[in-house]
């Protein structure tokens, strides 16, 4: 199973496509999209939009994790953030790709086992995750890596929940 997680933004969406092979994980492309500050809104979201539909394009994957939006004192960029979701998830949905949606508490109880934890401890279980020499950067790479380990990790869990009650 092929994962992409995504950590939306309008200026920076981080990216991940992880393979699971059984019980490992395997790091296969990540990055970021990044998009200039001081150019419209509309022409940043058609950017995001496009550059994701290239990703899904190029490295197919079998599902995408999101992050889910939480509470954001700053009203704007809550908004902006929400456009940039938006347009990341039609691209997902117009290639006919289950959505899975996590919230930054349930990816940290994912990968650290504490919904509290630090930035630093979830890129370090990242990189350990995925056998990598450094943890991924910038930040919003790491977060979209961990979102797509909890979602395969999840994805397996939910498939064995399925298999016990088709009995």
């Amino acid at each position: 199973m092929r994962v992409l997680g995504i950590d939306p933004g309008i200026a920076i969406v981080g990216f991940g496509f992880i393979d699971k092979q059984g019980h490992k994980l395997v790091p296969v492309q990540y990055g970021s999209i990044q998009t200039e500050a001081h150019t419209p809104d509309a022409l940043r979201l058609k950017q995001v939009y496009e550059a994701a539909v290239q990703l899904i394009d190029k490295y197919k994957p079998d599902a995408v994790a999101i992050e889910k939006l939480f509470f954001n004192r700053n009203v704007t960029t809550a908004l902006t953030v929400g456009q940039a979701r938006g347009v990341l998830m039609l691209a997902a949905e117009q290639k006919g790709l289950p959505i899975a949606e996590y919230t930054p508490l349930q990816v940290k109880q994912a990968i650290v086992g504490y919904g509290k934890a630090e930035k630093k401890q979830v890129q370090e279980m990242v990189r350990m995750f995925l056998n990598l020499s450094a943890a991924p950067k910038p930040d919003d790479v790491a977060d979209a890596l961990a979102i797509a380990i909890c979602h395969a990790h999840s994805a397996t869990l939910q498939h064995k929940i399925n298999e016990v009650h088709k009995r």
